[in-house]
């Protein structure tokens, strides 16, 4: 069995859960108010390149945009994709750049993010020792500090939101960070006109 991304794996887990207990569901995905994802969407994420690896999960309900996590890859096309070897550095620029383009896209902007927690890993790689022990803390807070340096340029000053901060053993996409949190929209985005004759 194949997954790739815990919201995978907890839907399957919810599912097997349901067929248990006879339920007809545990839990359903919100869709976005005013009907079905479509391409270009705030939920779909711009075309092409720019669509975001788990956009499905982003919606806004009652002037709030949830969004779920976005990563280092999220925003780009494939040959631009970094590597779990790639300085960290680059990693946390490409996640806040990929979230800033998906508040914006869905009428928020970052000073209006309520809150996000940020999920960081270290590399899991061939040829990469991972640390232990002190070590391992220790590489931990490089990456948390690096985080805090350029996390803060992204926020004009006092405004950056309440924020959880946790290490993890692995992260889908080839992404050493990612982020989920909920931003209030202050910008509705115009809806697309339908299609002429409708």
């Amino acid at each position: 069995m194949e997954i790739n991304s815990r919201r995978t794996f907890f839907g399957k887990i919810a599912a097997m859960a349901a067929v248990v207990t006879g339920a007809s569901k545990l839990f359903a995905e919100q869709t976005p108010t005013g009907g079905a994802l479509t391409p270009g969407s705030a939920t779909m994420g711009g075309p092409g390149g720019d669509r975001p690896r788990r956009a499905v999960g982003n919606h806004t309900h009652n002037g709030i945009y949830y969004f779920s996590g976005t990563g280092s890859n999220d925003g780009y096309p494939k040959d631009d994709h970094v590597l779990v070897t790639d300085p960290f550095e680059k990693h946390v620029t490409r996640t806040m750049d990929a979230l800033k383009k998906s508040v914006e896209r869905a009428g928020c902007t970052m000073d209006s993010i309520i809150n996000l927690q940020v999920f960081l890993c270290l590399p899991l790689a061939d040829g990469v020792p991972m640390p232990t022990g002190k070590a391992r803390f220790d590489a931990h807070k490089a990456q948390y500090d690096v985080l805090n340096k350029i996390y803060g340029t992204y926020f004009s000053p006092g405004k950056a939101p309440s924020r959880a901060c946790m290490a993890l053993e692995w992260i889908p996409g080839d992404s050493l960070i990612e982020i989920v949190g909920r931003a209030i929209v202050v910008n509705p985005p115009t809806p697309p006109a339908p299609p002429a004759g409708q």
